[in-house]
């Protein structure tokens, strides 16, 4: 039984959402919503060189958008606040002041031509330079000096960070839920920065400290925090804490399956990799999103949850009702997920073909309102786009198809398909229109069937090929061969338009 279940997702406002870290807020959620817990939004704005104004903004847009608002957060509930780490930089600095008053932590001041100088050296003999145990106390920093000089140092205002004093001589074993036992010796490690000399701490001791003072009880994160978990630990074991469970995610891997997905690889194959279009301030560049590209937010979800994670059956469409009931951590692949474009599509179909006529015409309906060529045969009106849409979007795989697939149903055609009307239009075809024009000037019920019913009758009974009448029929229609079931074209566009439309072909052809 899991007590109490807090996770978090901490993103960096440095820029857009990429898909990995939408997975990642994903996977926090679905575990949170599972086991009645609390999922919680922190912003990590400790590096302020790389921090942008609206990518906070766009961070809750995003997930919001995507249906997986966060409990607690900045502005929302907040118990645990501020949730921005600009906000909290005080809490850190007494955090930094234990490490060293308890010998966990020093004051380093080597410069940076030092480090370089160091640096240098060490390549100079084929080895690489490691801040840790075995060179700290040659170099410039707390560990070999007196107190008072230390004293006199901070007091001249010279510059320093404060270090984590890496335990030595330790094997740390280490429980990770999807890659269970790992071993790391400490004396391999470095000793990381925790505060750095503009006052603010490092990603790595904001995280703990936030992390223990929010209660967090689960540690849901990127493979490419892996490498930091032996420090975490350390640190929660610094500060004698209670050290969460860690879970580290998949990469999502390019198409080809070599490297993580990035933007470049999707404006190179032409797919988004934010949720929503971004508008870099800076160079004035907007990046494309999945919604603003027309897929839904639940098929979006729906694929994301299955880069890296199964349920081990045959089912792959799932509600996020169901996402929730079913999605377990150990079911979560450590091998890398590899971005399909052809199965994002996929999902997106099966996700437009399960919902209603009635929500797709509304769509649609917006798209023909903004339509240039407003000269609709008919009013444009909800009953008739509710059943051209019935009629159509089994061959769509997002409401920007449905134009292309359905036009003629709006617009009757001004020109026909050059191939088409070699193949179909024959030498007799004109007179054959002309009688069919007839044919269905006398018919008074122009339903699909009643029609379909009275015109084969009549080619029957005049023994030609049925594709002498019926293709030339569909192209005069249409304007190329294509559409749904002719007679439910017929139907729709009613008689008049119908026999408008066989003598304009006449004429034009």
């Amino acid at each position: 039984m899991i007590h109490k279940v807090r996770v978090r997702f901490a993103p960096s406002p440095t820029g857009p959402l990429h898909i990995g870290g939408i997975r990642t807020a994903l996977f926090n959620y679905l575990f949170a919503k599972k086991h009645q817990g609390t999922f919680v939004l922190r912003i990590e704005d400790t590096d302020q060189n790389r921090y942008v104004a609206n990518a906070e903004k766009y961070i809750i847009d995003a997930l919001n958008w995507c249906n997986i608002p966060f409990d607690e957060g900045p502005n929302k509930n907040e118990k645990f606040g501020p949730y921005r780490q600009s906000e909290r930089k005080d809490i850190y600095k007494q955090y930094a002041n234990y490490l060293i008053k308890n010998n966990k932590a020093y004051y380093a001041f080597d410069t940076t031509e030092e480090l370089d100088f160091h640096r240098k050296d060490y390549e100079a003999k084929k080895k690489t330079f490691i801040y840790n145990w075995h060179n700290r106390k040659k170099l410039n920093n707390s560990l070999t000096l007196t107190e008072k000089k230390i004293e006199n140092r901070i007091k001249n205002g010279d510059k320093y960070v404060i270090r984590f004093k890496t335990p030595t001589n330790q094997t740390l074993i280490m429980q990770d839920i999807i890659r269970g036992e790992i071993k790391i010796d400490t004396n391999v490690l470095d000793d990381k920065i925790l505060f750095k000399s503009d006052g603010m701490p490092t990603y790595h001791l904001a995280n703990i400290v936030d992390d223990h003072l929010m209660k967090i009880s689960h540690v849901i994160r990127g493979e490419e925090w892996l490498p930091s978990m032996a420090l975490h630990i350390l640190l929660y074991k610094a500060f004698d804490w209670k050290v969460p469970e860690f879970a580290h995610l998949p990469l999502i891997l390019k198409p080809t399956g070599k490297g993580k997905l990035s933007k470049r690889d999707g404006d190179k194959l032409g797919f988004p990799v934010f949720p929503l279009a971004y508008l870099n301030q800076e160079t004035n560049e907007t990046s494309r999103g999945y919604k603003e590209e027309g897929y839904f937010n639940d098929a979006l979800i729906n694929m994301l949850a299955f880069l890296g994670w199964n349920p081990g059956t045959e089912q792959e469409i799932f509600s996020l009702d169901t996402l929730v009931q079913k999605f377990n951590l150990q079911k979560v692949n450590k091998a890398g997920a590899r971005f399909d474009l052809d199965k994002t599509k996929w999902f997106q179909q099966q996700y437009l073909q399960q919902k209603s006529n009635a929500t797709l015409a509304k769509l649609f309906k917006h798209d023909l309102d903004n339509r240039e060529d407003s000269h609709f045969h008919r009013n444009n009106n909800l009953v008739y786009i509710t059943k051209v849409v019935s009629l159509i979007k089994e061959r769509a795989i997002f409401v920007s198809d449905f134009w292309n697939l359905s036009s003629f149903f709006f617009l009757a055609p001004t020109k026909f398909d050059t191939k088409a009307t070699k193949k179909v239009w024959k030498e007799g075809t004109a007179k054959l229109m002309q009688e069919l024009i007839l044919v269905l000037n006398e018919i008074s019920n122009f339903s699909s069937k009643n029609v379909e019913t009275v015109v084969k009758g009549w080619i029957t009974k005049k023994e030609i090929g049925f594709g002498k009448v019926m293709q030339p029929f569909r192209l005069s229609l249409v304007g190329a061969m294509q559409g749904p079931h002719l007679f439910d074209i017929i139907n729709m566009l009613g008689k008049k338009e119908t026999i408008s439309r066989i003598r304009f072909a006449i004429n034009y052809l």
